[in-house]
This record gives C-alpha cells, sequence and structure tokens, in this order.
C-alpha cells in the first residue's frame, strides 16, 4: 500500500480510537472516505438488522433504505462475505439502482470476529473506476474500521 493510503488509514484510525459510538465512527469514516476519494457519487454503510442491510451513515444522495440479503451488490457481497467489485453495474444481474448515475461500485463486508456487521459500500459514475489498488487500500480501511466497532 502507498504512503498516500496509510496516512489516510492513520487519520481514520485518529478520527475513531477515542470514540465508543458506532454511529459517530461510521459518520466520520464514510466522511473521510468522501474526502479522500475522487470521482465517487456515493459512500456508506450498510448495517445488518433483522438478517437485512438497513442503512447507515453514508456521504451522497438518498439511499434505498432495506437491501434483503443476496440482493443487489451489496446483498450478495453481504451474504457472500466477500469483496465485490463491479466495473459496469448495468451488467450486474439484479443491480439495485438508488442513483441511476452509478457505473461502478465496490462492496466491502465489516465482519468483526467472524460477525458480520453490514458493508461498506462506494459508488461511482465512472465505469470502472475502482483499480485493484483500491480494493486492497479499501479492505485495509475496513479493517481499521472493525478493530474499533
Amino acid at each position: 500500500m502507498n504512503s498516500v493510503n496509510i496516512t489516510r488509514i492513520q487519520v481514520l484510525e485518529s478520527l475513531i480510537k477515542d470514540e465508543s459510538n458506532q454511529i459517530a465512527n461510521l459518520a466520520n469514516a464514510s466522511a473521510w472516505l468522501n474526502e479522500c476519494l475522487d470521482t465517487i457519487n456515493w459512500v456508506g454503510f450498510y448495517l445488518i438488522e433483522d438478517n437485512e442491510l438497513v442503512l447507515g451513515p453514508f456521504q451522497g444522495k438518498t439511499a434505498c433504505v432495506r437491501i434483503a440479503m443476496g440482493k443487489g451488490v451489496c446483498g450478495t457481497a453481504a451474504q457472500e462475505r466477500e469483496i465485490l467489485r463491479i466495473p459496469d453495474v448495468h451488467e450486474f444481474p439484479g443491480h439495485i439502482a438508488c442513483d441511476a448515475a452509478s457505473r461502478s461500485e465496490i462492496v466491502i463486508p465489516l465482519i468483526k470476529d467472524g460477525e458480520l456487521l453490514g458493508v461498506l459500500d462506494i459508488d461511482s459514475p465512472v465505469c470502472d473506476r475502482f483499480s485493484e489498488d483500491d480494493q486492497q487500500f479499501l479492505e485495509a480501511y475496513a479493517e481499521t474500521l472493525v478493530a474499533y466497532l
């Protein structure tokens, strides 16, 4: 991981390390990513509640409130507990279009002690916006965040 991304993770840690409130930490985590990443139009969290994903803190336009497990990119990533990096969401079977401007998406499951807490979801209006380097950074970002949840 490059030094810029290491610094970004250190800033995240400084924002959340002394705060025990999960919503406050997720809010700052989404705001910080919104500042760090270019060409994105939505970044935020969906949290597990009664075996479905429920909208959490985010930056961007209004969003879908509830997503069933296995549905859309977020629900599929959550159910499979795997990162999904989708170059063109219009080619993803069952894609849920909360914002018609979104073209690519990356979703990182948030897992702590084997328990799925939710997902980090980031959308972009640019096709194939998210690289392997972005994925590695966001995975490390999510791991750092989860340690404080």
